[in-house]
């Protein structure tokens, strides 16, 4: 369901699904192709998979389905590549005339080629450029270990030859030439390693080195300041340049599996400081080179992908238009000949026309010799439900198709939610300064709707965007019942005049109701400012509140039963009119409408009579004297007749039906069992619809008996439990009125009483936070959930089925919204 695609159409009629038809197309193969693009762009024709029996590489176009999904995967491709490069297709592409699907595959595929090539040569190039940076920190920082480590050592030494000239003997030259002799003959040849390793693995990198050679190395590592690319992961880290030395072949294999191990790279480096320089300087000549060089391969990678970028969106939709043909043609089925393929679809009356112009269209443009055929098949299948909606009632669709999508041409819900849902939220969240609020957050979506609709949101965001219209009668139906409820952020205002009530003396002013007297004409528009406080709020305006949720209740309920019998008549079920509608609205008004009835008559002349006495001793003593709780003469007649009505209608719900629908099986034995029975009857429509394909069927009066038990069972118990429920429009809007006080006078008044600028201003900021956290997001969330349940069990539950399933036709429109 959804926005006409193409085409001009009727005016829009909500309250039934459009009349639907099963057509069959018999299209030539040459012009198959185009007939179902030309059917795409016209999005009115859904089509019925007449090969389910095969798999899907077992069908005709298997091949080119597979092609147009390697050309999607490169698309893929593309779009992830030009993200990486920090821009986004454009969304502006030219369009360069239609291209062959066939010259765009080349093109992909000279286009993705050159991509690998130039990202493969790009990364060679950035990981030589990754190594000799490294390298270059390793020549620096072990050179400058080297470098002290030799000054230390010449220091070191002249004075010890220092110190020796000072204490020269006789024997002194012997015994140097001995000393001197046994070192050369023991003395070790120490290697060394260098590299960078990771600094947060640097510390058990050091332990195990230790570990594994007992100790016999010596480690020395400086931190490197900023972070290095590591050459292998391509990841900014942190590292240490490490110089090890080492005694050995076996040390030397056990440091080379250690740094292995532990992802450290290693580099060779020259003890000779003249070879350190002249290392350093041409690493930093080849480090300039290939800066230069990956500068011009990004710069060129670049100006490729704006190239892709610019043509992305058309080549895009190009690629997914075509994969839907395929798999619109592969529902198709050959026919004997196999020079013609035969489709089935649903497509609604009004589009007969459009689609065979766009047959014809084809036929022509393709240079077909024979047009394709267009004919109506007869069929008892149930045909799919569309109804034709804008961006103001989809959302309110949306409400109704989340609990069940209508039955075809069953009586539709969502006309009446357009109205009810929002006055019933409103009804919960009354507060016109509340609902200024809302209002204004969602004329912010409103206004934006042509940006927004283009972008992708978040979850959140994108459900209240896609539900900005609703928010917006919620709003304007919340600032209707909070001027008749009179409160704003819980304030009472004299907006329409001044109230009607004032103290009778001095004395009242902390007293109970008894102390307000009339002084002017009544308030008028709302609820009168003196009703609110705790002076009079519990006797008149939760009594008020009260009633009228039950006044709404009883109204909506009744509206379900009267559409149960539009549903009836208009299905031509004569037995649903008698045995169910008649008896439901008996039972329910007998009952709840008379007390609706009370409720308008005691407002009318102020009577002070007890309802719930009323309706109680009506049922437990219905022959007894009403005294001061009557509203009117002959009360009591009417009441015993009402009693009287209401259980004459729970028989009449129960038994009739069921014999009357034997009887009628009867007078059907020799054909098929046709029962008249309305939409909602699951049961007889599944018996229906097994008869037309086995012919006579056996009639199980027990399970029909049944049935009509329960379902008379259930309306009966619900009638009360769904009136009662509606009491939480009550007892919402006392929840949300009462937080508004607290918010309100345990907030802003109380900061505003310490004469305090910055208690003040915590004060107003705790209020502005608790107002749009608690009251704005909270308990809109949670009237919104109540009004939900309200349309969903108490109202619909009275007319409408939902078994039906959504018309989805095939249209290129909605390409946009998938996501391969």
């Amino acid at each position: 369901m959804g926005d006409v695609r193409g085409g001009c159409c009727p005016p829009m009629d909500l309250f039934r699904s459009e009349p639907m038809q099963l057509v069959q197309l018999i299209i030539p193969i040459e012009s198959a192709h185009l007939t179902v693009a030309y059917l795409g762009d016209l999005g009115i024709l859904q089509f019925k998979d007449l090969n389910s029996e095969k798999s899907p590489f077992q069908r005709t176009y298997a091949a080119q389905i597979k092609k147009c999904g390697e050309m999607a995967r490169k698309m893929r491709f593309f779009k992830e590549q030009m993200v990486k490069a920090g821009f986004s297709p454009s969304t502006k592409s030219e369009a360069r005339g239609d291209i062959d699907v066939d010259d765009l595959e080349v093109k992909l595929g000279e286009l993705e080629a050159e991509l690998i090539e130039m990202n493969a040569n790009g990364e060679k190039l950035q990981r030589s450029y990754n190594e000799l940076v490294e390298y270059k920190l390793v020549l620096q920082k072990a050179g400058e270990f080297f470098a002290s480590a030799q000054h230390s050592a010449v220091a070191q030494q002249r004075e010890m030859e220092s110190r020796q000239m000072g204490e020269e003997s006789i024997e002194t030259p012997l015994l140097q030439d001995q000393e001197t002799t046994i070192d050369l003959s023991k003395q070790v040849k120490l290697g060394f390693i260098t590299g960078l390793v990771p600094r947060e693995k640097s510390m058990a990198f050091e332990r195990i080195l230790f570990r594994a050679t007992r100790g016999n190395v010596l480690l020395k590592q400086v931190p490197v300041e900023d972070p290095v690319t590591d050459p292998v992961s391509g990841e900014k880290m942190e590292k240490n340049v490490f110089v090890v030395f080492y005694s050995g072949e076996r040390a030397k294999n056990k440091i080379l599996k250690i740094c292995e191990a532990f992802g450290a790279n290693r580099y060779p480096f020259a003890e000779d400081l003249g070879k350190q320089a002249l290392m350093i300087t041409e690493v930093s000549g080849r480090i300039t080179e290939l800066k230069t060089t990956i500068d011009a391969g990004s710069y060129h990678r670049d100006n490729l992908l704006r190239t892709i970028g610019d043509q992305f969106e058309q080549w895009n939709l190009k690629v997914k238009k075509e994969k839907s043909i395929y798999h619109t043609l592969n529902m198709l089925s050959l026919d004997v000949t196999k020079k013609c393929l035969v489709a089935e679809g649903w497509s609604p009356v009004f589009a007969t026309k459009q689609v065979q112009e766009s047959l014809q269209r084809a036929a022509f443009d393709s240079n077909s010799q024979v047009g394709a055929i267009f004919q109506v098949l007869s069929t008892r299948e149930s045909p799919p439900t569309y109804f034709r909606t804008n961006k103001f009632t989809s959302a309110f669709q949306e409400i109704v198709d989340a609990y069940g999508v209508a039955k075809y041409q069953e009586a539709n819900p969502g006309v009446y939610t357009i109205i009810t849902f929002p006055f019933l939220f409103a009804v919960m969240f009354g507060d016109w300064g509340h609902g200024i609020c809302l209002l204004l957050a969602t004329l912010f979506f409103i206004v934006r709707e042509k940006k927004l609709s283009s972008q992708k949101l978040g979850d959140i965001t994108e459900m209240t965007f896609g539900g900005r219209y609703v928010i917006m009668m919620m709003a304007l139906f919340s600032i209707y019942t909070g001027l008749i409820y009179n409160e704003f952020f819980s304030v009472p205002f004299e907006l329409f005049g001044r109230s009607a009530y004032a103290c009778r003396d001095l004395t009242c002013r902390d007293a109970s109701t008894v102390g307000l007297i009339k002084v002017r004409e009544t308030y008028p528009f709302g609820v009168d400012p003196a009703w609110h406080g705790t002076r009079s709020e519990l006797p008149f305006l939760n009594s008020l509140k009260m009633k009228m949720s039950i006044l709404l209740g009883v109204a909506q309920m009744n509206l379900g039963i009267i559409l149960s019998y539009f549903n009836a008549t208009f299905f031509g079920s004569s037995l649903n009119v008698w045995f169910q509608f008649i008896p439901q609205m008996i039972f329910l008004n007998s009952l709840f409408g008379y007390l609706s009835l009370l409720i308008i008559v005691k407002w009318c002349t102020g009577s002070q009579a007890d309802l719930y006495h009323v309706m109680i001793y009506m049922f437990l003593s219905p022959t007894d004297e009403l005294g001061e709780n009557q509203l009117f003469p002959g009360q009591k007649t009417v009441q015993l007749v009402l009693l009287l009505l209401a259980l004459v209608s729970v028989p009449w719900m129960l038994l009739p039906r069921p014999f009357l629908l034997k009887k009628q099986h009867e007078n059907h034995q020799g054909q098929s069992y046709t029962p008249l029975e309305s939409t909602d009857d699951t049961l007889h429509s599944e018996a229906n619809n097994d008869s037309h394909g086995h012919g006579h069927e056996e009639f199980e009066f027990s399970e029909v008996f049944v049935h009509q038990l329960i379902h008379t069972i259930e309306f009966v118990l619900g009638a009360v439990s769904n009136t009662a429920s509606y009491l939480r429009l009550w007892a919402l809007s006392l929840a949300h009125s009462e937080l508004s006080v607290v918010f309100y006078e345990k907030v802003l008044l109380l900061a505003w009483g310490f004469n305090n600028i910055i208690i003040l201003i915590v004060g107003i900021i705790i209020f502005i936070f608790a107002t749009v956290g608690v009251l704005l997001v909270m308990e809109t969330l949670s009237a919104f959930l109540h009004a939900l349940r309200l349309h969903w069990v108490e109202f619909q539950n009275k007319f409408y089925e939902g078994d039906g399933y959504k018309f989805y036709p095939f249209s290129f429109a909605l390409l946009g919204d998938e996501d391969d």
